[in-house]
């Protein structure tokens, strides 16, 4: 069965990589998508957070961006405002966000990527740590 599976993914990113390297575990080439160097438009941003539930609030990532330098802790921003920030910065765009026919997830952590494959998954997995994620069974670890 072919699945179709879009993963916006910055490969300096550990957490990028070991959501990439589930969804292969599960038997799955996605589309990868290096977002830093080809950014979805304005538009596909916008459905993305709305599809994931999430708000362009719970979308930005702090850590190693220009957050703090852009003033976007400011409560009063727009939405819109946020969205902007992340078009001419795309390195505020949290990651690694999965787009599947199950659903589309920022997946932090990666195994969160888990829900949006389809059953059965591929033998075992432990992220590049050597956390065990999916033990020989198939089965995800609680």
């Amino acid at each position: 069965m072919a699945v179709d599976i879009v993963i916006y993914h910055n490969p300096a990113c550990g957490t990028s990589r070991n959501t990439l390297a589930m969804i292969r575990n599960a038997g799955i080439e996605p589309h990868v998508i290096e977002y830093l160097k080809t950014p979805p438009s304005r538009a596909l941003l916008v459905q993305l957070i709305d599809r994931a539930g999430r708000t362009p609030r719970e979308l930005l990532r702090e850590k190693g961006t220009p957050f703090a330098e852009l003033g976007l802790g400011d409560e009063t921003l727009t939405d819109d405002a946020l969205v902007d920030a992340m078009m001419a910065h795309p390195i505020l765009i949290n990651r690694p966000l999965v787009v599947s026919p199950l659903g589309v997830q920022l997946c932090r952590p990666s195994e969160a990527v888990l829900g949006l494959l389809p059953e059965p998954q591929l033998g075992a997995f432990a992220k590049e740590d050597g956390e065990a994620v999916v033990d020989a069974s198939g089965q995800r670890i609680a």
